[in-house]
């Protein structure tokens, strides 16, 4: 049960990787806010099927209000942010969230990483500035700003599905996050652009909906129920990762350095998942 957890984030992290080019086009045709609210309500009604078939559970809606907000948080920051960067940033500055979770894990919930996990966080940090750094030419400006901010909300993120995720049937509980992070978004999508979108937002809105914000989400969710934060933010290091494998075949080589950061950033998530492979039952999951 161990093993196939840590497999769901990491496949979690794969789908989320194929989104950054695809939400960075989309939003050159249609507004952050509108495209958030129609993503996050397809990705609700993609699962509402299945939720409604689990139990009532007292707190799960408070849990899934609170979860949902940060969630839209983060990604109308990280959205909006990507109108004024690129995607290797938006991916570089989203992924400081590895360094960020087990800060506040340990601050707000006295849990202290193993050392497995942390030299991977460290090889896997080195790693990220070594896939992004040489297509990026980092520098702090709004774009940049806007995207630390959404790491800092993913990160809370992280730390409350640790929290709650085991109280909660799975797909009920995400569905109850999308629809919150979706309907508190739909009226002031009307005031910020509108819902009139070409066709490729639609398809993009539908593709991110279903894959990401019902799918990926779900297994992530699913997942935490037996990962710790500092794990569960490292496994999805593999998001740039594939968000780079993904342009190399589309087109965007990457060169020596960057393809070494990917190479370290893959070493890190294996130093600190060996552990959990071998002795699963006595693995630190923080």
């Amino acid at each position: 049960m161990v093993l196939r957890a840590h497999l769901a984030i990491a496949a979690s992290g794969v789908l989320f990787g194929t989104t950054f080019a695809v939400v960075q086009d989309a939003v050159r045709d249609a507004e952050p806010v509108p495209f958030l609210a129609v993503r996050f309500l397809i990705g609700a009604l993609a699962l509402a099927p299945f939720a409604r078939r689990a139990p009532r559970q007292p707190g799960r809606v408070r849990a899934g209000v609170a979860c949902g907000a940060v969630l839209l948080t983060g990604y109308v920051l990280q959205t909006v942010g990507l109108q004024y960067t690129t995607p290797p940033i938006s991916a570089l500055v989203t992924y400081l969230l590895v360094v960020i979770v087990p800060v506040l894990s340990a601050v707000l919930l006295r849990r202290f990483p193993s050392r497995p996990v942390l030299a991977g966080v460290v090889l896997a940090t080195v790693g990220l500035f070594l896939l992004t750094g040489d297509r990026t030419g980092l520098g702090l400006g709004w774009g940049e700003a806007l995207t630390l901010g959404c790491a800092f909300a993913f990160a809370v993120h992280i730390i409350l599905l640790s929290e709650w995720s085991p109280r909660f049937e799975t797909t009920a509980f995400t569905a109850t996050q999308m629809a919150v992070a979706g309907a508190a978004s739909l009226v002031p999508g009307l005031f910020l652009g509108g819902y009139a979108f070409p066709l490729r937002v639609w398809l993009a809105a539908l593709y991110t909906g279903i894959t990401v914000s019902a799918l990926a989400f779900a297994l992530q969710i699913w997942g935490q129920r037996q990962v710790g934060p500092t794990r569960t933010s490292l496994l999805l290091m593999l998001e740039p990762v594939a968000a780079a494998a993904l342009g190399y075949v589309t087109g965007d080589a990457l060169g020596l350095v960057a393809a070494a950061g990917a190479v370290l950033i893959l070493a890190g998530v294996a130093v600190a998942e060996v552990p959990a492979v071998e002795h699963p039952e006595a693995v630190d999951d923080s």
